[in-house]
Formats: structure tokens, C-alpha cells, sequence
């Protein structure tokens, strides 16, 4: 049943196929109808010809120049979140050449983002990413013949923050223990990790052992956060971990010979995945993200005491003098000001292992603490 002729036919799963050559150029893709198929081959000639007969620019959608991103930008550190983005921007201007896009183009995907009630700052990560590839098109990337992908970048506006960016929404202690119950174990373990190292997602998700570096001194492990792994990647850091988060830590020793918090095997993109989102509502903190976790760290450690110095090498916060690696002293004066911040009111205290528990509905017996199950001890 196929058209030969044409460079167009269908394969047995009843796809139409393009397969041409023109000029030394072969043309492939697939189809579900040959109209479909027969529109591209036309468009895609036209475009061949006139680069061929006048030397114009051939122009590429939008779908090409977020595979070219991605491609060139495999080892950033925030990938999962471009990723992420792309995908949600992808059904709106996908199929758009490059040149089509702009504010006009774009406002479907913005009046869908705020319909969903995300905010402006979140709505700008989306518009951010496509100037940033409309920018790349203009100026870097070129095709065989020497040419831009693109002639001029357009502006793109990005919504206002005034009014509309979201404060940093610090977690309480009773939210705290309200939600954690209801978190999947290995999400669990890694909230609470974040609860008391104020660590960024992204470097939760990608902690691998081999940065792990003993303190036999003080009884804990510190993590030497190579710098392609920090946002920013001005220097590395260390990452500092409290009695509780050393806890963790020793739970998750012999999971996994890479990272030290695996999923099913492999490292777990974001922890602002769908679990969280889900079980944030069942908690009745629908607002709640993976980065107020980070803001929740700083506000108990300035509500223990901590100096702003010591708050600003947990949290990594650039300052005048501060170094990429400490001394035992200076990382003792660290785990001191973590360990401050894990106990609240009565020192209600609750291992992963009452965790686990609560989630296969079991019940625990009261005269028998179940931190000895794991030999684990963590406050949340």
C-alpha cells in the first residue's frame, strides 16, 4: 500500500514512514496518516530547496533545539529540573519553528500554569528556559552551512514577582510530625536527612558514598560536595551531618554501591516528585515544597542560638572568608549547632523504624522502643 514514488510509505504496524533523500540530505520520520506524513516531506523539500537555490536559514522547531539542549547540557546539575520544564512547555510550542515563538505563542502555556496555580516565580523557570534555548539558537548553535538556527531571539517577558512570589514557608514541628508518617520509607528518609543538614535537593538525590569522609573524632561523617555537584559550581563544599542525619546515614550503608539514597536501584531524580505532592495534601499542607525544608533548618538554628556564621556554612551561603574544607574543630562547631536542632518541647522522639511501621499499619508496643529495631535514634 505504500508510495514509493513519493519517499513515503507504511509499515506493517500501519505507520506512514518518510524515507527521502534530496541532495545528499535524507529526510526520515513517522506518521500516523500519510497526510501528516506527505506535509512534512513537502515542507521539509521547500525548506531544502530554497537553502540549496538562495542560502536561507532552514528553519528548526522547537522539539529540535530542546533535544540539542539537553544533549549540551547533560552534565548540569539542575537537569531533572530543565527536564521537567521542557516537558510541561513541549505540548504548547513543540511543534513551532523557532522563529514562531514569542510572548503571543507562549501565552497559552502561561494562562495553563496559572490555571494549575503555580506562581509567577515557578511560571519564569518555564519562560527562563525557552529564552535561554531561543538565545542559544541565535548566537551558538549553527548548522553545516555555517548559519545561526535562528536570525534574531525575541524577548521574551517574564511575569511579574511583586506581590506574587511565594515567602519562605518554614515547616512547624507538629507539621513535621503529621506529614512524616504518611511519606513513602525512602522519601522519608531523605526529608528527614534534609530536616537536619538543610542540603539541597538536588545533592540529596545525587549523595554518593565515595564523597563520604569519616571524622572518627567526633563520631560522625561529613559528604565533599564536588563543585560540578553544587548550584553555582564556584568551589565544592561539605555537607554536615547531625547525630540524626549520621543515622540515616548508617541505615542506608550497603543499599546501594553508588548513591546513598537509591529508589528500586537507581538515583532518584527530584524529591518533588508525585509522593510528595500527593502526600503533602493528605497532611493539609498543600503549599509545602522540598526548598522549605532548606528554610526550615535556618529558622531552628537562629531559634537555637546558632551564630549567623556557622548558619551560613551549613547552608552554604557565600561569605567574605568562608573556605571550601574545615577543621575538625570547626566542623565539631557545626555538628554542635545541628545537633541543637533536633530535638523540640518534650523531645518527642521517632525513628524511621516507627515510620515504616505506622505505614504498614502496624502498632508498635509501648513498652518496647523501636529505635532498637534498627539500633536508630532520630528525632523529628
Amino acid at each position: 500500500m505504500g508510495r514509493a514514488q513519493t519517499g513515503i510509505r507504511q509499515d506493517k504496524r500501519g505507520f506512514w514512514c518518510v524515507d527521502r533523500i534530496y541532495k545528499g540530505t535524507r529526510l526520515r520520520n513517522r506518521f500516523e496518516s500519510f497526510e501528516e506524513a506527505e506535509s512534512w516531506l513537502i515542507f521539509q523539500l521547500e525548506q531544502l530547496r530554497q537553502i540549496h537555490l538562495f542560502g536561507i536559514r532552514p528553519k528548526k522547531i522547537f522539539d529540535e533545539a530542546a533535544a540539542k539542549y539537553l544533549l549540551d547540557h547533560q552534565e548540569k546539575v539542575s537537569l531533572s529540573q530543565d527536564i521537567y520544564l521542557l516537558e510541561r512547555l513541549v505540548p504548547f510550542i513543540g511543534k513551532l519553528t523557532l522563529d514562531q515563538i514569542h510572548d503571543g505563542t507562549l501565552a497559552s502555556y502561561v494562562k495553563d500554569r496559572k490555571a494549575k496555580g503555580l506562581a509567577h516565580k515557578t511560571i519564569n523557570l518555564g519562560l527562563g528556559i525557552v529564552r535561554r534555548i531561543l538565545n542559544l539558537a541565535a548566537r551558538s548553535w549553527r548548522d553545516e552551512d555555517g548559519k545561526t538556527w535562528l536570525e534574531t531571539p525575541p524577548l521574551i517577558t517574564m511575569l511579574p514577582l511583586i506581590g506574587f512570589q511565594r515567602e519562605p514557608r518554614p515547616i512547624t514541628w507538629a507539621e513535621q510530625r503529621r506529614i512524616m508518617p504518611l511519606l513513602p520509607d525512602h522519601l522519608a528518609k531523605m526529608v528527614l536527612f534534609d530536616l537536619n543538614t538543610g542540603a539541597r535537593d538536588e545533592v540529596v538525590c545525587g549523595l554518593k558514598w565515595e564523597w563520604e569522609i569519616p571524622i572518627p573524632e567526633l563520631g560522625v561523617s561529613v559528604f565533599d560536595i564536588p563543585r560540578e555537584n553544587v548550584k553555582g559550581r564556584k568551589r565544592g563544599r561539605v555537607l554536615v551531618c547531625n547525630t540524626v542525619a549520621q543515622s540515616i546515614i548508617e541505615a542506608q550503608r550497603g543499599i546501594h554501591a553508588e548513591f546513598v539514597f537509591p529508589y528500586q536501584g537507581h538515583r532518584i531524580e527530584t524529591m518533588n516528585n508525585n509522593s510528595w505532592q500527593r502526600v503533602r495534601k493528605l497532611a493539609g499542607i498543600p503549599d509545602l515544597h522540598i526548598h522549605d525544608l532548606r528554610h526550615t533548618v535556618g529558622m531552628r538554628l537562629r531559634e537555637a542560638g546558632a551564630r549567623e556564621e556557622t548558619i551560613a556554612d551549613i547552608l552554604w551561603h557565600t561569605r567574605q572568608g568562608m573556605t571550601a574544607h574545615y577543621s575538625v574543630v570547626q566542623i565539631d562547631e557545626l555538628v554542635a549547632a545541628l545537633n541543637r536542632i533536633t530535638d523540640e518541647g518534650n523531645r518527642v522522639n521517632r525513628s524511621l523504624a516507627m515510620i515504616r511501621r505506622e505505614q504498614l499499619g502496624e502498632k508498635s508496643h509501648p513498652k518496647v522502643p523501636i529505635e532498637k529495631e534498627k539500633g536508630l535514634s532520630i528525632s523529628a
